[in-house]
């Protein structure tokens, strides 16, 4: 009998993501930093991203959800380690190449299995954990071979809320959507400290 994806939603408890081209668009920009050489050849850069700020308020309605959120990988910036301080992801993996790796460390810390794992990603270096993971989600804008393999394709692309249609489609899938956002804006009970993201510069 064929799982559906929303079957499977209903078990996720950590809900994994790839950068760029899914929390960004994909785009990298490089900026020359005020260093120079003796020669005058620029000698430093700033690789800089930009984020979705429906994407951050996901995180909160997941955690709301009871769901913890990691990224994983390849490339290397502060960017992306400003970000995950930001949001106060619980998993940051930087400079992954085999992105399973990371993977199996997550589950034996958390005492998870695969099937509770989600994995959204927009590249075939992704596949490795979307062939494996309890749930496979593909931004609307990932190649045609990882689209092909995902159990949902998000609405939305990469940098412009689609991650927050993979926390929505898993909290809508266990029924706790429409609680969860009732949650977020209740004046009378505010967001505890260790969930209340988005201060911008406040990165303690």
């Amino acid at each position: 009998m064929t799982i559906t994806a929303h079957n499977r939603a209903r078990h996720i408890k950590i809900i994994l993501f790839d950068v760029d081209g899914v929390l960004t668009d994909g785009t990298i920009w490089v900026i020359p930093a005020p260093q120079a050489g003796p020669d005058g050849t620029i000698t430093k850069m700033v690789e800089a991203k930009g984020f979705n700020a429906h994407d951050g308020a996901g995180v909160t309605l997941a955690r709301l959800g009871g769901m913890k959120i990691g990224i994983i990988t390849k490339r290397i910036t502060e960017a992306v380690a400003l970000r995950a301080r930001d949001l106060k992801l619980e998993y940051v993996y930087q400079g992954e190449a085999f992105k399973m790796r990371p993977v199996r460390e997550i589950m034996e810390k958390e005492g998870v299995t695969l099937e509770e794992i989600a994995f959204v990603g927009d590249d075939v270096i992704d596949l490795a954990v979307m062939r494996q993971c309890g749930l496979a989600i593909a931004t609307a804008n990932a190649r045609e071979q990882v689209k092909a393999e995902a159990h949902y394709v998000t609405p939305h692309r990469g940098g412009d809320g689609a991650g927050r249609d993979a926390i929505e489609f898993i909290l809508e899938a266990k029924g706790l959507l429409d609680k969860c956002l009732k949650a977020s804006i209740d004046e009378s009970n505010p967001l505890p400290p260790s969930i209340d993201i988005g201060r911008g510069g406040n990165l303690k």
